[in-house]
């Protein structure tokens, strides 16, 4: 059943996350976004779980002429998160995508600078670390966002999505500790196609979305 929106999502994965929290088993408790689409829908599970909401902020790397087909994916300083089997088929080093990963570590330098003002990313260690995108297709985002998050030593690594493929899913078991998907669908082909409302998020909504939990906090 698609999603009304990415509110609408987070409000339904957001119960799924509560029963489990209300077990003891999530303590300490923070939520991050993957952005920009992640946020809307990590803010309703941040209410949920009464639980901290930050950024983390990754950047796709896309295949030669199809920049929405993600072979690749970076984070941070660290060195980049490539899909071999992707590059075997286009037959590529990943080398020949040095200049891609430059332009993608500037844009993640300057939305990390726009979203949180010069505050410093939150400290994870210890903490039960939920991760929230709006979605799944390769996952490759995800795989370098709960690398760097588990160099970072936190207590336990959930990934949390309301809609994600199958192949994604089971690539994702080896990096998180947990894997929280409400759909996955054997026809996935794109996460918009299960949201009735899948339009783009500007970094002021975006930024306005952080204020709101940061002036609460």
């Amino acid at each position: 059943m698609p999603f009304r929106d990415r509110t609408d999502a987070g409000r339904r994965l957001a119960l799924r996350l509560v029963e489990w929290a209300d077990s003891g088993d999530l303590v300490n408790r923070l939520v991050l976004a993957l952005p920009r689409g992640g946020v809307p829908v990590a803010a309703e599970i941040s209410r949920a779980l009464h639980a901290p909401l930050d950024v983390l902020v990754a950047r796709k790397i896309g295949a030669p002429g199809r920049p929405e087909t993600a072979v690749g994916a970076v984070v941070d300083d660290e060195p980049p998160v490539f899909d071999r089997r992707s590059l075997d088929a286009l037959e590529l080093t990943e080398d020949a995508f040095d200049s891609e990963v430059t332009r993608e570590r500037d844009e993640l330098r300057r939305r990390e600078h726009v979203y949180r003002g010069g505050r410093p990313a939150p400290d994870v260690r210890g903490r039960a670390v939920v991760l929230v995108d709006d979605g799944l297709a390769t996952g490759l985002t995800a795989t370098a966002a709960l690398r760097h998050l588990r160099r970072q030593d936190p207590g336990r690594l959930v990934l949390a999505v309301p809609v994600c493929s199958p192949r994604a899913a089971d690539e994702l078991r080896a990096e998180a500790d947990d894997v929280v998907c409400l759909e996955q669908p054997g026809s996935f082909r794109a996460v918009g196609e299960w949201y009735e409302d899948f339009a783009q998020l500007s970094d002021s909504e975006v930024v306005d979305t952080l204020r709101t939990f940061h002036a609460t906090a």
